[in-house]
């Protein structure tokens, strides 16, 4: 069992229909890994897999070198993967630092009676989820937006606040699921740079992303999917050259 996060055999159903079907796949540490494929190939479900919001109905998830079972996802959190999901989460009601400091609760010591009578303890961490907050906004550059309230961000900066949010955690592992989904060009390009940015820290990074031209970019390995299978699986130049995705998934797109 090698890599950072490594998958055997695992299959997810729904019903009559495989969202994944016997899907291996290892990542290795500090690597930028592309997941695509068409609408319904199973990347999402993929991502949901690994980050523990569905369980599979076989096969094994592997975290360096642990082996995952049922582990619940706030759980996986703590060990080190985050997941970013297409659809802007914020909490209505709470600012910009508010809804990124909830990042970095998963690996807090201080329990709850601690919270509650408000000890030296939970003070002490409370400062220390600040100031990572207040440097993960400034990491996807909303430093200035600290103290607005997180649902007057417009969309691509909602979506930079999900991410400063999972950076919070200090992930070994970032999911992106379509981050890009909705965005103009210029915050797109703006995107692109920050998750390069983020990839020569050294930090290990999957992304799902319908624009291909940017995956292929940013990705060391890309793999494909289609109706849950891996179709092929490779660095950018292979998986441009591969027939089976020219001729059925990526067309002339990938050719220019």
């Amino acid at each position: 069992m090698t890599g950072l996060l490594h998958i055997e055999g695992m299959s997810k159903h729904f019903g009559g229909v495989y969202a994944v079907r016997d899907v291996d796949l290892t990542v290795e540490e500090r690597e930028l890994r592309g997941v695509i494929g068409p609408n319904g190939a199973g990347k999402s479900t993929l991502f949901n897999l690994i980050a523990g919001h569905l369980t599979p109905d076989q096969g094994t998830i592997a975290f360096r070198g642990r082996p995952l079972g049922r582990l619940a996802a706030h759980r996986r959190a703590a060990l080190g993967i985050a997941i970013v999901f297409q659809a802007a989460r914020v909490f209505r009601g709470m600012s910009v630092r508010e809804n990124v400091m909830v990042g970095a609760h998963a690996g807090t010591r201080a329990g709850f009676l601690t919270a509650a009578l408000r000890l030296p303890a939970h003070a002490r961490e409370e400062r220390l989820i600040r100031t990572k907050a207040d440097a993960a906004l400034a990491r996807v550059g909303l430093a200035g937006w600290a103290d607005r309230p997180a649902e007057a961000l417009p969309l691509g900066q909602q979506r930079s606040l999900q991410l400063a949010r999972a950076l919070c955690a200090d992930p070994e592992l970032l999911l992106l699921d379509e981050p890009a989904s909705g965005l103009r060009a210029a915050e797109r390009t703006a995107l692109a740079d920050l998750i390069g940015e983020l990839r020569a820290t050294g930090l290990t990074i999957m992304l799902v992303e319908h624009d291909v031209a940017m995956v292929t970019r940013l990705a060391d390995r890309i793999t494909v999917l289609d109706l849950g299978r891996v179709i092929a699986d490779g660095t950018p130049d292979e998986v441009r050259s591969d027939p089976r995705v020219i001729a059925a998934y990526l067309g002339e797109e990938v050719r220019s």
